[in-house]
């Protein structure tokens, strides 16, 4: 054991990763792993209000720090902000990690350190936040998975990166219930799952494409019927890929909460996916994921343990990936446009055929 800390029974330690969806499920190994070093420990997070009802509940934290962005971009708000900090650097930290290693984070959390906190991050020079932190924990390797670049700060500090004992996301019962009562359906027959929107518009898998896949399963798995995820921003999506065939889909789009949404992903066997952040839900609940790439790199931030099953085009563009949300190439979303819905039928048949 390599901890630092003067006594172990009664550690405090407060986690930064705001944002984003997938990014806050790829930090929840580390809460995990804590909790089993550190049963009687406090451990609080620092998140976006918007994601707060991810975590609300969670057995392993004691409370939720909310982020407000707003706050930090009006002069008017910032006496909340620094009220926040003094409360935070009032509660004597033994730890402080930052999974989120930007510039807003590293300033965020060395100004909640105080004299006896030993603050570690992620080391991520795009912002320069390995200037304000304490310590600063490389990426293994530079095709190492997000998830295991976290669990690479646990190593620094000396705690065993257990395999057993903890899950990813337990099952929220409320919502599970909830979900039970809304849309019945879900707890009847077998589901697939389809996710057509991304925060980034290249990122998005055409439209048509999903129709045409839709029609592809639905002859090839009669026995599945097909939930489509999505925000309330994927309204439109949800509309078009439902009225392909009406009888077989259910539209889910801006129709749950994100409790809801990890609870319906339990209910269906695969998930056919953008990279975005219900991918990343349903590989941390052990769910197979079929996912399509372009512009990103699965092997940094693709579905954690399933990453040799993303999709990608068989003759992507010289600029694939190019890590941008915005495509500038000649034959626009090459990367994307170039995968077929027949190979992405295929890749569903090949992961259900060995569940």
């Amino acid at each position: 054991m390599v901890y630092g800390l003067g006594s172990c029974g009664r550690v405090k330690i407060l986690i930064l990763k705001p944002s984003s969806l997938g990014d806050v499920i790829h930090a929840l190994p580390v809460l995990r792993l804590l909790r089993l070093e550190f049963p009687e420990a406090q451990i609080d997070w620092w998140i976006l209000r918007g994601l707060m009802p991810l975590l609300e509940g969670d057995p392993d934290l004691r409370r939720l720090v909310p982020f407000d962005r707003k706050d930090w971009a009006k002069p008017r708000h910032w006496p909340s902000v620094f009220r926040l900090v003094r409360q935070l650097r009032s509660e004597r930290y033994d730890w402080i990690l930052d999974l989120q290693g930007l510039a807003r984070s590293a300033l965020f959390g060395r100004a909640c350190a105080s004299a006896g906190t030993r603050y570690v991050g992620v080391r991520d020079w795009r912002e320069l936040a390995p200037l304000f932190q304490g310590e600063s924990v490389p990426r293994p390797s530079p095709q190492a998975h997000a998830v295991d670049w976290q669990r690479a700060l646990l190593t620094h500090l000396g705690v065993p990166l257990r395999t057993g004992g903890w899950e990813w996301i337990p099952r929220r019962l409320a919502a599970a219930e909830r979900l039970k009562h809304e849309f019945a359906e879900l707890n009847q027959g077998r589901w697939m799952g389809l996710q057509p929107g991304a925060r980034w518009d290249n990122k998005r898998w055409p439209v048509a494409r999903f129709v045409e896949l839709i029609g592809l399963l639905s002859r090839s798995h009669p026995g599945h019927r097909i939930a489509i995820f999505g925000g309330p921003d994927d309204l439109a999506l949800g509309r078009a890929l439902a009225s392909a065939d009406p009888g077989r889909c259910l539209d889910l789009t801006g129709r749950l909460t994100l409790p809801g949404m990890i609870e319906a992903l339990r209910c269906v066997d695969l998930l056919v996916t953008n990279d975005t952040g219900p991918m990343h839900v349903a590989a941390a609940l052990g769910k197979p994921v079929v996912a399509v790439f372009g512009p990103t790199d699965p092997s940094r931030t693709g579905p954690y343990g399933q990453v040799e099953f993303v999709l990608r085009a068989p003759q992507p563009p010289a600029c694939a990936p190019c890590l941008k949300p915005v495509c500038r190439y000649s034959e626009p979303l090459a990367c994307l446009n170039r995968i077929t819905a027949a190979q992405v039928a295929v890749a569903v048949a090949g992961r259900l055929a060995a569940e």
